[in-house]
Parts: C-alpha cells; sequence; structure tokens
C-alpha cells in the first residue's frame, strides 16, 4: 500500500481498533540506509501493535535495515515478496522474488539473526506461469527454515508480464484454498490470508483454518468498518463510542500535525471514506477534498464536514452492539 498507509493514516485506522496489528508502507532498504531515517520510520506509540515492511533483495542491506527499525521500536519486519509494480521489480524486489525461493530464504535468515523481534513475510501463491502448488511450498519452506515468525499470503498469482498491477488486482482468479492446503502442510506454522477480503464479517470464516486476516484496499476505503474488528475477531468492546468520536479525536491529531509543520490535507486524504453509506457523506467527502489543501486550512474543517452527515439513531451503539454495515457508493 505504498504511499497509503503512511503514519497518519496508521493513526487513524488505530482508533478504531487497538488489536490488529498494523502494517507500514514497503520502505526500501537501501532508503533507510540512505535516507531521512526519521521520515521514513518515526510513527506515533498509539499505533503499536505495528510491523514495518521492507523491500530489498540483498541479505546484509536488509539485515541493516531490520536493525535500524527495530531501533525505532517496530514490533516486526515483514518483507514483501508481493508486491507486482513495475517500480518494485525494477528493484529486484517484490513479487520477482518468488522465482528466487533460495535469496528469499537467505534475506530472512539475514534479518532473523539481526534482530530480536519477528520476522514474516508476505507473498503470493506464485507468478506468472509458475505452478502455485510447488512454488508458494518451495518459497514457505525456504522462509520457515530461515527462521521466518509467519507467512501472509496474498491468495492470487502475481502477473509480471502483461497484465498492469491495477489489472491484477482482479486477474487471476483468488485461490483461497491454496492458501488453506499450505495452513495444512504447515499447521504448528503461522499462515495469514490477504486478497479480495471484502471486510471484517468476511474475514471470520477464513480464520476457521488460517491463522490471520490481513485487509488492505478494503479497510482503506471503507475505515468505518474497522469499528468491527475488535468486537467481531478479539472479542472486546470497540475502542471509540463512534464515527463522531473519532473525527473528534482526528481534529486533535490534525491540530498537532499542522503545528508540527504538516498540512491538514496529509491527515484528511485518508479519511475520505468515512462515513460511506450515510446521507451526507458525498459532501464529506467533497469538503474535506477541495478545501484540506487552501492555505491555512485547520481541523475546524473536519466539524464542518462532519455536520453534514446525518447520524441515523444511537451514534454511540455503532462499534459496541451494532456491526458496522457501511456500503461503498
Amino acid at each position: 500500500m505504498i504511499d497509503w498507509t503512511d503514519r497518519n493514516c496508521r493513526f487513524f485506522h488505530r482508533l478504531m481498533t487497538r488489536h490488529a496489528r498494523l502494517f507500514t508502507e514497503m520502505v526500501v532498504d537501501e532508503a533507510i540506509l540512505h535516507g531521512n531515517r526519521q521520515k521514513l520510520l518515526g510513527f506515533d506509540p498509539a499505533e503499536h501493535p505495528l510491523v514495518l515492511q521492507l523491500g530489498g533483495s540483498n541479505p546484509a542491506k536488509l539485515a541493516e535495515a531490520a536493525r535500524i527499525a527495530e531501533q525505532f521500536g517496530y514490533d516486526e519486519i515483514n518483507l514483501n515478496v508481493g508486491c507486482p509494480s513495475d517500480r518494485v521489480q525494477s528493484g529486484t524486489f517484490g513479487a520477482c522474488l518468488m522465482l528466487q525461493p533460495e535469496l528469499v530464504g537467505e534475506c530472512v535468515a539475514a534479518m532473523h539473526n539481526a534482530v530480536a523481534v519477528p520476522v514474516t513475510v508476505k507473498c503470493r501463491i506464485g507468478v506468472d506461469d509458475q505452478d502455485p502448488e510447488p512454488a508458494l511450498d518451495n518459497l514457505a519452506d525456504a522462509v520457515f527454515d530461515a527462521g521466518s515468525a509467519g507467512i501472509w499470503v496474498h491468495a492470487r498469482k502475481a502477473w509480471l508480464k502483461g497484465l498492469s498491477p491495477k489489472e491484477n488486482r482482479e486477474i487471476p482468479p483468488l485461490d483461497y484454498t491454496r492458501v488453506t492446503r499450505l495452513k495444512q502442510r504447515y499447521p504448528a506454522r503461522f499462515v495469514g490470508i490477504n486478497g479480495g477480503i471484502a471486510n471484517v464479517a468476511a474475514a471470520q470464516p477464513h480464520l476457521q483454518h488460517l491463522d490471520g486476516v490481513m485487509l488492505g484496499r478494503a479497510a482503506y476505503h471503507d475505515p468505518a468498518d474497522l469499528l468491527n474488528v475488535d468486537p467481531l475477531l478479539f472479542g472486546r468492546k470497540a475502542p471509540v463510542a463512534g464515527l463522531a468520536d473519532v473525527v473528534m479525536q482526528m481534529a486533535d491529531y490534525a491540530a498537532h500535525h499542522i503545528a508540527n509543520g504538516g498540512k491538514l490535507g496529509q491527515v484528511t486524504r485518508h479519511m475520505l471514506g468515512l462515513f460511506n453509506g450515510r446521507p451526507g457523506a458525498r459532501q464529506w467527502r467533497q469538503i474535506l477534498s477541495q478545501a484540506a489543501y487552501a492555505p491555512g486550512a485547520s481541523p475546524a474543517l473536519l466539524l464542518e464536514a462532519m455536520a453534514k452527515v446525518q447520524f441515523a439513531g444511537n451514534e454511540a451503539s455503532i462499534g459496541e452492539n451494532e456491526p458496522v454495515a457501511a456500503e461503498l457508493d
């Protein structure tokens, strides 16, 4: 989720679930070694538990990047072996590494030996013309032998030739059963699933067979559904009474962000889908999209935009006893 799940997005999502593990956008090892580490790796303590997702293919560089990340306080390091974008392929990391399971194993081993926190891998079931049966097994064998604490599998092949990354979100078809078979092969290991899971309720059936479910675009575009995570998946109350509380807390966060040199739009761009399915959601989006980047835009804009949203019934019930059933409009 490059350019999406930055620290502002993660703070926003954390307000709605205390127990889900949040992942950063993928950060390249070279950027950490030579770039602005505070900008790349800094986060708010409220974001824990938090996983840094790394991109790279050089074991020594990944190990050093993992060491630096551990010093920043990340709870886990995850190696991305699933991203199919052109700019990732040009750097020889992401999904193309599924063609080199031995190298992935070397990368994991180097990182595992460098840090005390868990090292995990996110991958696909295969790439291009690979047979997903041996391809996924070979990768899993390599990373588990190297010390990986778990593997997250996007249940779709990455197509590196002939399809754009956008097309690859729908083609070829998802194969959830392939991930289940991997779990059956490794009953004592953590195996999580990703890809095409529309909401928290849809995640529940997967947890009957697997150890974790990862939501990406669904959680981003319909963030109110995150209020269901703690009640449905962890048996705990949602951490806020409702969406109005989320907006109020984000207004406070935005004020702090602006006081430290940031812009309101850097925060609000992640909040556009918060009221999807409610009357006034379109006005909410329009106000934030059009005015949040204006010179001098202040957190009061969030309250102005929220005033356009019509809350049905008792807003405090959302996230306590009633699941959120938001629809994209």
